[in-house]
């Protein structure tokens, strides 16, 4: 093939591209509540989801003006081919390849949640972001900062104005927009998700039986759908490295020393490794754990799980069904 022909199939292979993702985009619907969901959290009427809101938030998503050196964006630690998670990486890297102290945690399905980090240090949706942007090891900048690069950065003072009415360049705005491509982070479309709402899907017997054991012996945490209670446990992996005292650190009762956020249990092919801090790299390891390995822990995890390795295999099966390919793979919440 000649260099001219490459050129041209290339570009048109680009043109393709951008119009699919175009077209999709122009049938924008807004947030939709899945059927077999709650009600959200969130305050969907004082920052209503819209395309230009929503666009603007992806864009901000990806951006890595956020960052001091201008090198580090959300979506750096938070890929979507791995549920927005840091994959790999037991603890997150950021600005100048300073290690933080946690695993990153997948976003998904935020809509529903109460309180975020993994010590829910944080309690609002549209405050959240200004943690990674501002802590010194993941973009160590500062909203003035951000903001004046955004302000002299186009496209953004037209998008701004597209999506709240003025070019003027906000904290409050960029949160928001921010929020609104979050909240649509929903990922509900797992063989689980088919199986419940009786779309022509069955679970295999040993899927079912997988099932029956999780209700039995794991549901009191992580609740479904959304497989969390959205509580904060001491799931009795014991201290780490850097002796992180979890929600201590926020409410200072010394009740909640090593206590985290039940995470939930979806996606769990793509988010490795597992636990706040990242030790466990694969889902026999933790369940390893939870069988034999549990110390001082919450009062319903006091004796570990019983759970013999006949048992384990099921529940790894059932736990497969919660992988949901078209979250990881949705082009509207890829970068542009």
């Amino acid at each position: 093939m000649s260099k001219l022909q490459w050129l041209i199939l290339t570009g048109f292979i680009i043109f393709i591209f951008a119009c699919s993702k175009s077209e999709m985009i122009a049938g924008f619907i807004g947030f939709q509540q899945p059927a077999t969901f709650p009600a959200p959290v969130y305050n969907l009427a004082n920052n209503p989801v819209t395309k230009d809101g929503f666009e603007l938030g992806r864009k901000l998503f990806y951006e890595p003006r956020l960052s001091r050196n201008n090198t580090i964006s959300c979506g750096l630690c938070h890929l979507q081919t791995s549920a927005f998670t840091h994959h790999g990486h037991d603890v997150s890297h950021g600005i100048d390849d300073r290690l933080g102290s946690r695993n990153s945690p997948p976003i998904m399905n935020l809509a529903w949640n109460t309180t975020f980090m993994w010590d829910g240090g944080v309690f609002d949706m549209d405050l959240q972001p200004i943690v990674p942007v501002t802590s010194f090891v993941e973009m160590d900048e500062t909203m003035e900062n951000v903001l004046n690069k955004l302000r002299n950065t186009p496209p953004y003072p037209a998008m701004f104005k597209k999506a709240f009415g003025s070019d003027e360049i906000t904290t409050a705005h960029m949160m928001k927009a921010l929020s609104q491509f979050m909240v649509m982070l929903v990922s509900d479309q797992s063989k689980y998700d088919s199986v419940i709402r009786k779309q022509g899907v069955e679970f295999t017997t040993e899927e079912q039986q997988g099932y029956t054991l999780f209700q039995q012996k794991c549901s009191s945490c992580h609740k479904e759908p959304l497989f969390t209670d959205h509580s904060f446990r001491n799931n009795g992996i014991g201290t780490g490295p850097n002796n992180d005292e979890g929600r201590y650190t926020i409410t200072l009762h010394p009740d909640d020393k090593y206590k985290f956020k039940v995470p939930s249990l979806r996606n769990l092919a793509y988010t490795a490794p597992y636990m706040h801090d990242g030790r466990f790299y694969t889902l026999q390891a933790v369940l390893n754990h939870y069988t034999s390995a549990i110390q001082d822990a919450d009062p319903l995890l006091k004796g570990g799980i019983s759970l013999n390795t006949d048992e384990q295999q099921k529940l790894l099966a059932f736990l497969n069904t919660l992988n949901d390919r078209n979250f990881i793979t949705d082009k509207r919440f890829s970068e542009q």
